[in-house]
């Protein structure tokens, strides 16, 4: 797979959280992480080792304590929250743990207000993108009428449609049996692969993660691991 220059560098990232105690607990101390344009890379890390702290400090719904999170020339680490929220609109697709589905939207309205915080809505995309998930007979269904697995396949629908430069995804497998997992992982790889964008995946399962040639620990990024290990 070619790659291009760096589309996101991280630098001297940190967050912590209050603890009971009084004080604040380190979650993610990360000094160096770079994915270039294009570049497919997955993650290993077990369930509360804070991947999915790491991805939402990415993808700027968490701002760090300190360090700097550029996509392109954008540092989002040093934007308010409205510019987080314009920059990840237009540049990352998310693909949530727990699909973020907006409960009272339909499949098809669901995907459309993904792409409008991208700028542009295209209905025809987004039903293709739908029938490509296996979902055209659910457009008109509500989360509360599919299954786990369906949702998940609405939520990476959702993230896909607008076309980002960042895909970032969360166990984007984690509730689909394993035909539609395998589907859904394709799904989305191609979809990076034929618009260009970089993926960064998250998993502890060995099947999503041997799919992958780039394979990095998250242990070996995160120092809060590593010295938790040691």
């Amino acid at each position: 797979m070619s790659t291009g220059p760096n589309l996101l560098r991280l630098s001297g990232l940190k967050k912590s959280f209050p603890s009971p105690d009084g004080g604040r607990k380190p979650i993610i101390d990360v000094p160096d992480f770079s994915l270039a344009a294009g570049e497919h890379v997955a993650l290993r890390g077990e369930s509360g080792s804070g991947k999915t702290t790491f991805l939402n400090l990415i993808s700027g719904i968490l701002a760090p304590d300190s360090g700097s999170i550029l996509i392109g020339d954008a540092d989002m680490a040093a934007l308010g929250e409205h510019s987080r929220d314009r920059l990840r609109g237009s540049s990352i697709g998310y693909i949530f743990q727990t699909f973020n589905l907006l409960q009272g939207y339909t499949c098809l309205e669901n995907v459309l207000l993904g792409m409008t915080f991208g700028g542009h809505a295209d209905r025809a995309q987004a039903q293709a993108l739908l029938g490509r998930v296996g979902l055209s007979h659910r457009l008109d269904h509500t989360p509360r009428q599919l299954s786990s697995g369906q949702q998940q396949r609405v939520a990476l629908a959702r993230a896909l449609a607008k076309r980002p430069k960042l895909v970032l995804a969360d166990e984007p497998t984690g509730n689909l049996d394993h035909g539609n997992a395998r589907e859904a992982l394709k799904l989305v790889r191609e979809t990076c692969l034929e618009t260009g964008a970089a993926l960064l995946l998250v998993s502890h399962d060995p099947e999503v993660l041997g799919s992958f040639q780039n394979v990095r620990d998250f242990a070996e990024l995160n120092l809060v691991l590593k010295e938790g290990a040691s």
